[in-house]
């Protein structure tokens, strides 16, 4: 197999805007939410149904963890196959030595696993870049919406794709992966690697 140069991270990837007249909403506390129309009792029982455990008071998962949004895990998701996973918590600049396999062709959906805490986060995106030898051969930046803090893990799965397939597609690839919403946090960013082969076994 042909080495291959993996880019350095450099910038974070773009996040292209489906609509460019959207604008966010203005960030409120759930305070702020709970406050609001509360007269409305049946708008006020789905806020409360909507904000789950938020709405007795603050979530706080991990009380010397500042974030809120505290990204665990990445899986790749192949049917019939298990899940093939990267740990986002321990050392990212370690996460390339961990290669992933994918046959050509298959079908693969990718999982991102993160808690919420403290506080609601507007607009979730999940932007990744892929490389061959260091040219940009693809992107996709995916909404996985808004979410209200809670003590247990969440989760976004892309849709189904077709991984490459064919002689010329096979090789080595990295990917730059952001976890973003719609103010532009930087919940995490990260590289990692896989590779296109004629089998699983090869």
């Amino acid at each position: 197999m042909a080495d291959t140069k993996a880019p350095e991270i450099l910038e974070s990837p773009d996040v292209e805007e489906v609509d460019s007249n959207y604008k966010p909403p203005p960030e409120k506390t759930i305070e702020e939410i709970l406050a609001a129309d509360k007269e409305d009792e049946s708008l006020r029982k789905y806020k409360e149904a909507l904000l789950g455990d938020a709405k007795a008071g603050a979530v706080i998962f991990d009380p010397n963890d500042e974030r809120k949004v505290i990204v665990k895990k990445l899986a790749l998701c192949v049917p019939d196959r298990p899940d093939m996973e990267l740990d986002l918590t321990g050392d990212l600049s370690q996460l390339k030595k961990q290669v992933f396999t994918i046959k050509e062709g298959v079908s693969y959906r990718i999982r991102i696993d993160f808690i919420v805490q403290r506080e609601i986060v507007h607009g979730l995106k999940y932007v990744q870049k892929t490389y061959r030898m260091g040219v940009p051969v693809d992107k996709m930046t995916h909404m996985v919406g808004s979410y209200p803090p809670k003590l247990e893990m969440q989760s976004y799965t892309t849709p189904a794709e077709d991984a490459p397939s064919g002689m010329m597609a096979r090789g080595s690839y990295s990917v730059q992966s952001l976890f973003t919403d719609d103010d532009k946090h930087e919940h995490l960013k990260w590289e990692w690697a896989f590779e296109i082969k004629k089998d699983w076994k090869e």
